[in-house]
């Protein structure tokens, strides 16, 4: 799930595009932590996880980088690093792929931790995917739009109503590059999982092939391109999921695929008026999922980014998911209080749809550029 477009230092130096982040030395009991998503979870990590984490436990502190754009090249310096028995100078990444690089899991690069964690018994069973990531945070996409033109009543309940509303309010929707945000590419599954029967069940890590995904990709290609005219300005699409909202905040466009906790969160800080509507298909939710946490088993403090990793499961930092980001935990709600789970039930999923990583996120991300967006500038 990459919830990202810009990037933004918070080591205190300034980072380009595509540069690999600046880091130190590993200092012992320094946790060096990575990520590239947004910013309210960069800033939820710094002012609320951080200070906790270290006053719980006296002698560790985390080193907090925001790698945006470089998050691939420090999970393939940890995986050489393995390879030459030196300091991979990371330790924890914040939302990762352990089937990332393709063989690096089994090659041990990640840390076990279901054998690792005291809280692993409380994880949301429909978050886990393997035993070396932890789900500590979901989110799950939804439309929002526009409540002084839309009504709730006449939102799209389906994605055949979502086509027909697109075409009938041309300029009006927009959606970001699928490989810049999860709100977009979780649009661009949703279209996926349309032209194959609804059924999620049909795309597996271990049913990829090349060919499987040709076959069940290109039915796809040719409904986004014929929704494409219809789009904002004749077939724009943003390059994150922060620039569709505020196109949705300046009135630009009427309806965008959002993230919950986003949606919400920038509903309550004023971003978006409260006038802003929100909405789910009925027929088949979009994907949504969780931000999994891995721990490199190479990190010079393995041992203390595996406390971290069991720290984000208690009840005071998955209380504050639901509190501070409008998200759900990544523990099953029978571990937040019942009062929480009353107050916030608006963004407690009756169902999340899934979609595999691996290789067939790479497939889509190269079917979407070469087939619906073939003039667009991927590095732009």
């Amino acid at each position: 799930m990459l919830r990202r477009h810009f990037m933004l230092s918070v080591a205190g130096s300034a980072v380009g595009m595509l540069v690999l982040p600046k880091v130190a030395f590993a200092e012992a009991g320094t946790i060096d932590w990575y990520t590239n998503s947004d910013t309210n979870i960069l800033d939820f990590w710094t002012n609320t996880v951080a200070p906790k984490f270290e006053v719980a436990n006296p002698g560790l502190k985390l080193n907090i980088v925001d790698a945006g754009d470089g998050m691939d090249a420090i999970t393939q310096r940890a995986l050489a690093a393995l390879e030459t028995k030196t300091d991979p100078k990371a330790d924890f990444i914040e939302q990762g792929d352990p089937l990332s690089p393709k063989g690096a899991m089994e090659a041990g690069l990640y840390a076990n931790l279901k054998d690792s964690l005291s809280n692993w018994s409380k994880v949301n069973p429909l978050g886990i995917e393997t035993d070396f990531a932890v789900p500590y945070r979901g989110s799950q996409v939804l439309l929002a739009f526009d409540g002084t033109k839309v009504t709730p009543e006449d939102a799209p309940k389906t994605f055949e109503d979502l086509v027909k509303w697109i075409k009938a309010n041309p300029g009006q929707f927009i959606y970001n590059r699928p490989d810049k945000g999860g709100s977009g590419g979780n649009f661009v599954r949703r279209v996926i999982h349309e032209v194959n029967g609804r059924d999620p069940s049909k795309f597996t890590v271990e049913n990829f092939t090349p060919e499987y995904a040709e076959k069940m990709l290109a039915p796809a290609w040719e409904l986004l391109k014929d929704l494409a005219p219809s789009l904002f300005e004749g077939g724009a699409y943003t390059g994150g999921n922060t620039p569709s909202i505020q196109l949705l905040s300046q009135s630009a466009v009427t309806m965008i695929p959002a993230w919950s906790d986003m949606a919400l969160q920038n509903i309550a800080n004023g971003v978006l008026p409260e006038t802003t509507g929100i909405t789910q298909l009925t027929d088949l939710a979009f994907c949504g999922g969780f931000a999994r946490s891995v721990v490199f088993a190479n990190g010079a403090n393995r041992d203390a980014a595996i406390k971290l990793a069991d720290f984000v499961l208690t009840e005071e930092i998955q209380s504050a998911i639901i509190s501070e980001l409008g998200g759900f935990p990544g523990v099953a709600w029978d571990y937040v209080s019942a009062d929480l789970r009353q107050k916030y039930q608006a963004v407690v999923p009756s169902s999340i749809p899934t979609f595999p990583g691996g290789d067939w996120g790479s497939a889509i991300n190269d079917g979407w550029y070469r087939n619906v967006a073939p003039n667009v500038d991927r590095n732009a």
